[in-house]
């Protein structure tokens, strides 16, 4: 089994697919072993892009999962103004295309829907919003709350900025050493040339107005949810997830909180084990 990149022309089976409403784009990779007998689909986080997924994907491509995941618009290969979207509508069409392509990929095999920071706060918008049918869905790290680097002064000047510039960058804020406890993660997110440094203010505004409210509205949540978060995350305070999942009813959901993991729960020293957990989680909700 290996990773599959949509770069490599021999591989016609999974095309990139057009960013919904826009004249460009969305790259893919998927990660397939012997049996798909189900679907994992994956949203990355801002700033990043579906490579950095790549131990994720053979993890579960390895336990019978088809796994696709795509770049974001204005994330690593895909197209579209650097770091940015128009409206949190734009970036949940995009997840739904993407889901309805693994449909027609995949018929009739359950989904799985994960998303990580910023992906994690469009899945669980989606979850709230739009109600879409899939069998389950893992959130990590979601950016439920907003931690420090982000600062009221920023958000007050990205608001500003976003109604007469939108695609303006500015730096990001995000601190490297944040994401995680391993010094090797940290130093290839650096050096990695798809991670950008800035994020456009409308991205930023979008983000924002989208998370306020949406902690209140776990209830609404209509699929067994899981959500893996590091209590030492100062990117996206766990209180977060806390307060979402406090209202969450669906049978089977669960919140596992991990002391002293930082934000990408999946980049830490103990990764085997949260992969573990999540698999245990997904395998009581299908097949193993």
């Amino acid at each position: 089994m290996a990773a599959v990149s949509e770069d490599f022309p021999a591989v016609p089976a999974f095309p990139a697919f057009p960013a919904t409403g826009a004249d460009f784009s969305l790259h893919r990779r998927h990660w397939l072993g012997a049996r798909d007998d189900r679907v994992l689909a994956i949203v990355h986080g801002l700033a990043e892009h579906s490579a950095r997924y790549d131990h994720v994907g053979r993890y579960f491509a390895e336990r019978g999962f088809a796994v696709h995941a795509f770049d974001q618009r204005g994330h690593g290969l895909s197209g579209g103004p650097r770091v940015f979207a128009p409206s949190l509508d734009a970036l949940l069409d995009d997840i739904e295309a993407f889901l309805d392509l693994l449909r027609t990929e995949h018929p009739g095999r359950p989904i799985v829907l994960m998303g990580h920071s910023m992906g994690g706060l469009e899945v669980a918008s989606l979850l709230v919003m739009r109600s879409p049918a899939i069998e389950a869905a893992v959130l990590s790290g979601p950016a439920l709350r907003l931690g420090d680097s982000a600062g009221p002064v920023r958000l007050a000047l990205g608001r500003a900025l976003a109604r007469v510039a939108p695609k303006l960058q500015i730096p990001s804020g995000l601190p490297p050493e944040a994401i995680s406890r391993d010094p090797r993660v940290v130093a290839d997110y650096q050096a990695d040339p798809l991670v950008p440094a800035t994020i456009s203010v409308g991205l930023a505004s979008v983000l924002t107005a989208s998370i306020r409210g949406l902690e209140e509205r776990g209830a609404d949540v209509g699929v067994p949810l899981m959500i893996v978060h590091g209590e030492a995350d100062s990117l996206c305070p766990v209180d977060g997830s806390r307060a979402f999942y406090a209202g969450v009813t669906t049978p089977g959901s669960e919140l596992k909180i991990y002391p002293e993991l930082y934000h990408e729960v999946f980049n830490e020293p103990e990764r085997d084990r949260v992969l573990a957990d999540v698999a245990e989680w997904l395998d009581k909700r299908g097949p193993a």
